[in-house]
């Protein structure tokens, strides 16, 4: 093909191929490649100088010095900056207000309320929940308790009491006692004339198994006056009428089933009698009203 002359210049009309363009951002990948070592470079740089390191130092043994010199120690920064909340928080208003107690009887309550030791306006937030359930939890009366803070003002104490079991009574005092045959303190016996009595040593730790199996029967429990501990061995069951049962020392579910079946069968309990001996396995002996 013949050469085409332009401008005096003679050109090919094939012309060399020209170099590939660099792709888009190429130069400027490498521009920020460059710039990223020396920015991390800047941020990582630190001033280690010797003005520097001395005046952190001397930060440092000015705090412990002033610490020292107050006499103060850990818990008292910490008192301080509790303090300080308390302070804080008074402002905005949480303060004790108000205290429900529930689940409480009125007996119990007073001592409740006295093991609680609060007082009104304290501040709320600052109140350890956990040490004053330990604290209700304490009192006689109270088998479990919850403490709940509803702010902004307000403490509910939620408390599951003993059960009351039986009054028992023993070197002529009686006391109250529940299901497992503790002594529940502070309950006074006077005002639980319904429980039943248990007497004697060895009353309260056995209550627990032989009043549930009277509650069975209410004909019988409705006529017991006391029951009364033998030896730390058995019972006696001590009759409003003067009537006496006597239980065996084992089995006595098994003795009272016997009793059943000839109160059913005799009307036993209706008619009267001086004794009822049901010791003797498969055996009932029963002695009259007036006989010697």
């Amino acid at each position: 093909m013949p050469a085409v002359v332009r401008g005096g210049r003679r050109q090919n009309s094939a012309q060399s191929p020209r170099r590939a363009a660099a792709p888009k951002g190429r130069a400027g990948g490498r521009g920020n490649a460059a710039a990223v070592p020396g920015k991390m470079a800047a941020i990582g740089r630190i001033d280690l100088s010797p003005r520097a390191v001395v005046i952190t130092l001397a930060a440092g043994a000015l705090v412990v010095a002033g610490v020292l010199a107050t006499g103060a120690r850990a818990e008292r920064i910490g008192q301080s900056v509790s303090g300080g909340l308390d302070r804080v928080t008074t402002g905005m208003g949480l303060t004790l207000k108000r205290v429900h107690i529930t689940g409480a009887s009125p007996e119990a309550e007073p001592a409740i309320q006295r093991a609680l030791g609060l007082h009104a306006d304290q501040p709320i937030v600052s109140l350890d929940l956990d040490a004053l359930r330990d604290r209700v939890q304490s009192v006689g009366w109270v088998k479990e308790a919850r403490v709940v803070r509803l702010l902004p003002d307000t403490l509910i104490v939620e408390v599951k009491e003993h059960d009351r079991l039986a009054v028992w009574q023993v070197d002529g005092q009686i006391k109250v006692i529940d299901a497992a045959g503790r002594v529940i303190e502070g309950a006074d016996a006077r005002r639980y004339p319904a429980l039943p009595l248990v007497v004697g040593r060895g009353a309260d730790g056995a209550a627990g198994d032989i009043l549930p199996l009277l509650a069975q029967r209410p004909r019988l429990m409705g006529r017991i006056d006391a029951l009364v501990r033998v030896d730390e061995r058995r019972w006696d069951l001590r009759l409003k009428d003067g009537g006496l049962i006597q239980l065996p020392a084992v089995e006595q579910e098994a003795a009272l089933i016997r009793l059943d079946a000839l109160d059913q069968r005799e009307r036993l309990l209706d008619l009267g009698f001086a004794r009822v001996d049901l010791r003797t396995p498969e055996a009932v002996a029963v002695r009259p009203t007036g006989d010697v």
